[in-house]
């Protein structure tokens, strides 16, 4: 059975938005609290302004960013004592006996030069005994009074820390070695990884929140264990190898979520991160205005509130009103971001009846925005429908203000010409007091495609 990374990551979807972030980073924080765990907060993507002014505004860092779930050289890296090639063999021959037979030589810049291995001492001795029987007279302590760099190996492979160990398997497999150099960005030593391990490396183990779709998650999903589920969306989970904790609530906001868990727990989130948690809701929610929002939403809001905004905090003398507005000013606008950042920022894919697609959503104070930048925006969101394979794709463009949206579409898809949205004169569906891309908008493009 494959063994599994010690650390557990809490993370939420691709293209993560405020909600995204807020709950794993509110999630990390109350299992490392509660449970005791190794727990560690990250991120699938780029963040968007808006959750890059939440968290300028709350002095808070950035999640870890995850590319993807499959291990890398620095879950198998073991950080081995080292001696450099000038040094006297006993050196690396001590070291050797404390590490199974192995002692990395390292240049005094910090850089591999050579492994001395099992194989590389018997091809030494080979070497310096050979088959003449007077050479066989040489004693031991005189063979290990020469330098570490006669009995190294100096052609070892070396692997970037960073890097996908399957990515290498194709070249750890054809060696005949089976230790092998890790190394840094910079080239230098990280350690030593063995070949077994790099045939059975350790999964990640994931918490994830906000979504709970294949489609919605960081890539290669299966070769990581999941460990919970909290989310708020409709069911599309992957299959997992054992039980796991699953929770999909009708409330507006993943944050919301981990705010009654906080409660429940009997403790009160950090100021600064309980105006994370906030800034989750108000986003997901359209500061408590959305048709998503619930009353748990609200307690939820409240209860955030009267932690994030206490005397000496970073929100000291906000309301959840100010704060709302400043939270959907941060990501209202499509002047400051190139078009195929726009249409990808939050970017969702669906399927259904054999159908892919995807939806971006993007929030303005007004429709005049739109006006100037539709023909780009056009453009950019066919490119990402190509680039993706999709059937066609949509951007729905929300005035946060006004609480309508305009809906840009790739394709004429037969079917959606039974949307109940007018199409104006520029080409795009108008959708009146439609801002929920989940409750709203989304259903009654299922059912149209579904017939």
């Amino acid at each position: 059975m494959p063994r599994t990374s010690e650390q557990i990551y809490v993370i939420g979807h691709l293209n993560p938005d405020t909600d995204a972030i807020a709950s794993a980073m509110g999630y990390a924080w109350l299992l490392q609290d509660k449970e005791g765990e190794k727990v560690v907060a990250a991120r699938a993507g780029q963040l968007n302004p808006q959750t890059t002014w939440v968290l300028r505004r709350l002095q808070l860092e950035a999640p870890l960013l995850l590319p993807d779930a499959s291990p890398r050289f620095e879950s198998i890296c073991h950080r081995l004592n080292t001696t450099t090639p000038d040094r006297p063999l006993r050196e690396a021959w001590a070291i050797a006996n404390r590490t199974g037979g192995t002692a990395p030589i390292v240049t005094e810049d910090g850089k591999p030069y050579g492994l001395v291995t099992v194989l590389s001492l018997f091809n030494f001795l080979s070497r310096v005994v050979g088959p003449h029987p007077r050479r066989e007279d040489i004693k031991v302590t005189e063979i290990l009074d020469g330098p570490c760099s006669e009995a190294c190996d100096t052609e070892v492979p070396r692997f970037q820390i960073k890097s996908r160990i399957k990515d290498a398997l194709p070249r750890i497999l054809r060696e005949e070695r089976s230790e092998f150099w890790v190394v840094d960005e910079h080239s230098s030593y990280a350690g030593v990884c063995r070949q077994r391990e790099a045939l059975n490396p350790p999964r990640l183990q994931l918490v994830l929140v906000d979504h709970n779709e294949t489609g919605q998650a960081l890539g290669a999903l299966d070769e990581a264990d999941i460990l919970e589920i909290l989310d708020h969306h409709r069911l599309g989970n992957p299959t997992t190898h054992i039980p796991i904790r699953f929770t999909v609530d009708v409330v507006g906001s993943t944050s919301t979520l981990v705010c009654e868990r906080i409660n429940e727990a009997g403790l009160s989130a950090p100021p600064s991160l309980a105006g994370l948690l906030l800034a989750g809701v108000l986003s997901d929610t359209l500061v408590l205005t959305s048709p998503t929002t619930t009353d748990r939403d609200q307690a939820a809001a409240a209860r955030l509130a009267r932690w994030a905004f206490m005397r000496g905090s970073a929100l000291e003398g906000e309301t959840i009103e100010s704060y709302g507005r400043q939270i959907l000013e941060a990501g209202a606008g499509l002047a400051s971001r190139s078009p195929s950042e726009i249409v990808s920022a939050d970017f969702k894919a669906y399927e259904t009846e054999g159908i892919e697609f995807g939806i971006a959503q993007a929030e303005v104070t007004n429709f005049a925005q739109l006006e100037e930048h539709l023909g780009a925006l056009r453009a950019a969101l066919k490119e990402l429908k190509e680039s993706r394979g999709l059937a066609f794709a949509m951007l729905m463009v929300t005035d946060v203000v006004r609480r309508t949206s305009r809906l840009i579409l790739t394709d004429e898809v037969p079917g959606l010409d039974v949307l109940p949205y007018p199409r104006l004169t520029d080409g795009t569906l108008e959708a009146v007091d439609v801002v929920s891309r989940k409750k709203q908008l989304l259903p009654v493009v299922f059912g149209a495609l579904e017939g």
